[in-house]
């Protein structure tokens, strides 16, 4: 029997090849893309899981409270790791620092500038599950002077020669021998490296001992029988043991806690730590668009199944009188379904591999697939068996209850409930197209206004380069002959870009009465303001004019004075104070408006801006005019002064797209599944239409033959389909308006919910419904009437 409902199945495929073409094409459109957000969130939701300690290992956070703030902080510095291990003994079974770094890489006279350098503890491979194809994991790292690179990066410095044994040179410093080669670290990861070495070459130094620093991470293995709320109640007498005296200098309160590692991607602490992060809401989002695709794929199959039974009415009154039982068919048209969906879902896998580069190049990360995992093809089998019965139970249950007399007669009547049934499921359908529409026009105009935004500094004609250990060395050189060129208006060293990293600092002022607030800071020179281009509202700028300038002078934003209870006039004069890194007392000589260095998803921060030597970029602001000339005098000054490192830049406003590119990311993809899925709505309503079509024929003919014009006709039948197309478009734009609202609540600084937004949304829906509709509509509306009324 199972055997014969295969065959008939088939051929009843092969004999409606429209039919078919447009099911198949619906559903593999809506399993592929349904496949791609899974495999996204199973990489996302499979961060860290491959580590085979995972369940024990966790990275140790520093909760600091400040008056009316609270802060996590996931960086440590050099002695925690060692005063755990002491302090609980038996309870913390291994600690292993990570130092994420750069540095330049020296391999005979060829020179790397390396960003994802990681300085370890030796067991870093024995907490950590990272393959080695070459070297001990136990003892790799164990030398001081040793190094391992990954796969890619062994190629990339000796080619295909064995890499182990051979030397590379860091910063001109450190030699360091090659003893181990690991594979490379899987995008669901949140460490990142491409080489590691022991974290033991700093332990000397006297920064790496001060515990009042930012300098690593510190993850812990805890053992099996213990927990983490166990280890945690006893962190407070491990936090007064050795920071007590310091907390009570600064005024403020700091406990420890416990971050499981493999909580740590979806912690909020993306602006706060240099490892991968995600965003579980977006992973909702993609989550919920691909159902809404599926169900719109699965709405169409049901649609065009259910507007088939007029052709298949004869089939269905022949077999019932043959002795068919309704359960028989119910089975037969199931299995149909079945079997449409397991093709659907060969021809997806087919076009998934085929669409992966592309897709990987979307998310900006390759996806760690395995063609042989089993979720997968678990994944595929729940498809065809909850797709194929969801799709294929009405119309079963709907076709298999034909009256066989009626239906031999063809005299059959579907009713205004089928009707009713078909137009609310093409409801539904657009509903969620439009609503996909709306929200991918207003995260692109989020993302045009953001770009566009006045962000309070000069961002033309400026770039940026990193502070390496030469351009540091020779700094006033460098500068100095930066000056002279006279394609370059003005230089400035600073700790921190706009859109670049700032340090938030403890910071108490006169008229605080002592108490603590939180600033964010950068350490500059005198040349800060001019270069940035801030407007001075108060006071003056920094000078080499007032020799106190250098230890006694601070500028700070509107914002850093507002919190402090002061207007721009009444701040200049007051006196502020960093209790964390030097505790020197630094009179405001001026305020600047509010510019924004920091994402435009957070608020404005207080700044606090004071001469210092803690250099990590430079910006140069090139004058307008032949900008190719100006790079080559700037790269020639560069070789001079560093001849050792590649020269390197970003221009300053390219840190728009570093900020947010997972933003705009999500808008490419987003915008793309939109696209599918209105698709995929067409079909159905292309198949609805060449229904109407079919079932009005005489109609149309009688019309036709009484003087009716091509135009009443297409207009008659457009009506009718347009009506639950409109009513979609009412539902959706309010639902639109709601969850979009929401996601602009994750900027600080978001564009107007304009009226255009949706009324273009609708456009767009009704236009290519309208092209959908008037296909079919004027190819009925041309046919022959002698044809049209010899169709009955």
């Amino acid at each position: 029997m199972f055997k014969n409902y295969l065959k008939i199945a088939w051929r009843n495929l092969a004999k409606s090849k429209v039919f078919s073409f447009i099911n198949v094409l619906g559903l593999t459109i809506g399993i592929t893309c349904c496949m791609m957000i899974f495999l996204y969130i199973m990489n996302e939701f499979g961060v860290d899981q491959f580590h085979e300690k995972r369940k024990s290992i966790y990275r140790v956070m520093r909760n600091v409270d400040m008056e009316d703030m609270s802060l996590s902080v996931p960086y440590l510095s050099g002695p925690y790791a060692p005063a755990l291990l002491n302090d609980f003994p038996g309870t913390i079974k291994q600690a292993v620092r990570v130092m994420t770094s750069n540095g330049l890489v020296t391999i005979g006279d060829d020179s790397f500038k390396e960003k994802k350098l990681y300085v370890t503890d030796a067991n870093f491979f024995s907490v950590f599950t990272f393959p080695l194809v070459a070297g001990n994991a136990a003892s790799v790292l164990k030398d001081p002077n040793s190094v391992v690179l990954t796969e890619t990066t062994a190629r990339k410095y000796f080619g295909n020669a064995d890499p182990i044994g051979k030397f590379i040179e860091v910063d001109k410093s450190l030699k360091l021998k090659v003893t181990g080669i690991a594979k490379d670290v899987p995008s669901n990861s949140t460490l990142d490296f491409d080489l590691v070495f022991p974290i033991s070459n700093y332990e000397k130094e006297p920064w790496f001992k001060v515990w009042i620093n930012n300098n690593n991470f510190t993850y812990v293995v805890l053992d099996k029988n213990v927990t983490k709320a166990s280890v945690e109640r006893n962190f407070p007498v491990f936090v007064d043991k050795y920071m007590g005296k310091d907390m009570a200098r600064f005024g403020s309160k700091m406990t420890l806690s416990l971050t499981p590692l493999t909580d740590i991607y979806f912690e909020p602490h993306g602006a706060f730590d240099s490892v991968k992060h995600g965003d579980k809401n977006v992973v909702y989002i993609f989550l919920s668009v691909a159902a809404l695709i599926l169900l719109i794929a699965c709405i169409n199959f049901t649609n065009l199944s259910t507007i088939r039974a007029v052709e298949r009415s004869k089939e269905v009154g022949m077999r019932k009188v043959m002795g068919a039982l309704r359960n028989h068919l119910v089975y037969q048209f199931i299995g149909e379904s079945v079997l449409l969906t397991a093709i659907s879902c060969i021809l997806s896998l087919l076009l998934l591999g085929f669409l992966m580069p592309v897709y990987n190049h979307l998310l900006g990360y390759n996806l760690t697939v395995s063609w042989n995992a089993a979720p997968l093809y678990l994944f595929l089998a729940g498809v065809i068996v909850i797709v194929g019965f969801l799709a294929g139970s009405y119309p079963a249950v709907f076709l298999s209850g034909f009256s066989p007399i009626q239906a031999l007669k063809g005299k059959l009547k579907l009713g205004k409930g089928g009707a009713f049934f078909r137009q609310t499921l093409v409801v539904v359908q657009f509903s969620i197209s439009v609503f996909l529409i709306v929200g991918t026009i207003v995260i692109m105009s989020q993302m045009r206004y953001v770009k566009n935004m006045q962000l309070g500094y000069n961002q033309d004609h400026s770039i940026v380069m990193n502070v390496n250990g030469d351009i540091y060395n020779s700094s006033k050189a460098f500068k100095n002959e930066l000056e002279n060129l006279g394609s370059v208006a003005s230089v400035s060293y600073m700790s921190g870009e706009p859109g670049g990293f700032f340090d938030l600092h403890a910071i108490s002022a006169e008229g605080r009465n002592d108490l603590v607030w939180k600033s964010r800071t950068s350490f500059t020179d005198f040349d800060y303001v001019k270069t940035l281009g801030l407007k001075i509202i108060a006071g003056r700028d920094f000078s080499k004019d007032f020799g106190t300038d250098s230890l006694e002078a601070a500028i700070v934003n509107r914002t850093a004075a507002k919190s402090l209870g002061f207007t721009p006039e009444q701040a200049i004069g007051k006196w502020v104070k960093n209790v964390v890194r030097d505790s020197l007392r630094r009179r405001i000589v001026g305020v600047v408006e509010d510019f924004n260095f920091l994402s435009l998803k957070e608020k404005m921060d207080p700044l606090t801006i004071t001469p210092g030597d803690d250099y990590r970029v430079v910006v140069i602001h090139l004058k307008p005019g032949n900008v190719t000339k100006a790079l080559a005098d700037v790269k020639n000054v560069f070789a001079k002064i560093s001849p050792s490192y590649p020269f390197e830049y970003t221009f300053l406003d390219q840190k728009f797209d570093e900020l947010y590119k997972t933003d705009i990311r999500q808008q490419t993809i987003l915008s793309i599944f939109a696209g599918l899925a209105i698709f995929i709505a067409c079909l159905g309503l292309f198949g609805l239409a060449s229904f109407t079509a079919a079932k009005r024929t005489k109609e149309i003919g009688v019309r036709k033959v009484l003087g009716s014009s091509t135009q009443n006709i297409v207009v008659l039948l457009a009506k009718e389909l347009l009506k639950p197309v409109l009513l979609a478009t009412c539902i959706a734009i309010p639902a639109g308006y709601f969850a979009m609202s929401t996601w602009l609540q994750n900027f600080s600084y978001r564009m107007p919910m304009h009226w255009w937004i949706f009324a273009f949304a609708a456009l767009i829906t009704i236009s290519i419904a309208v092209l959908t509709i008037s296909f079919k509509a004027i190819r009925a509306a041309l046919m022959n009437p002698v044809t049209s009324l010899r169709s009955e």
